[in-house]
């Protein structure tokens, strides 16, 4: 028996095949994508994403289009997306590429409970944290 907890994120209405392909070319990975069209959904975007698949070798995030109208009620619940992990040059390029686009909240460094930290939010204002066990500031 398995269990994860997959990340399921969700756009604006089509900013979710930009974002998925950026977060590609970060993370590497499958990236797959379907369209509204694909499962024939009438009253939606033909080219909206309703559903989208990232699968790395270490984690896999999901993500779709939000339905038309959701923008107009867009905010909500703070959510952070956190690595923790041991792999340091990994997570370091990480880190790297998502505040490139974006911004850095917390630099990369090493904290009082002895772990590399750091916090960035990529350009399309989700937050990302990197936990790196091990590393040396």
């Amino acid at each position: 028996m398995s269990l994860s907890l997959v990340p399921y994120l969700n756009f604006p209405p089509g900013v979710t095949r930009e974002a998925m392909t950026y977060y590609q070319g970060i993370f590497g990975g499958e990236l797959t994508i379907n369209t509204f069209s694909e499962f024939g959904m009438e009253g939606m975007p033909a080219d909206g994403t309703m559903h989208s698949q990232l699968v790395t070798g270490q984690f896999t995030l999901m993500a779709s289009d939000a339905m038309p109208g959701a923008d107009a009620t867009w905010g909500g619940t703070r959510v952070y997306l956190s690595f923790m992990g041991d792999e340091v040059e990994l997570m370091q390029g990480w880190f790297a590429a998502v505040a490139a686009d974006g911004r850095v909240g917390m630099p990369l460094e090493k904290q009082v409970w002895g772990d590399l930290y750091g916090l960035a939010m990529d350009k399309f204002g989700l937050e990302w944290m990197f936990n790196i066990s091990g590393g040396q500031g």
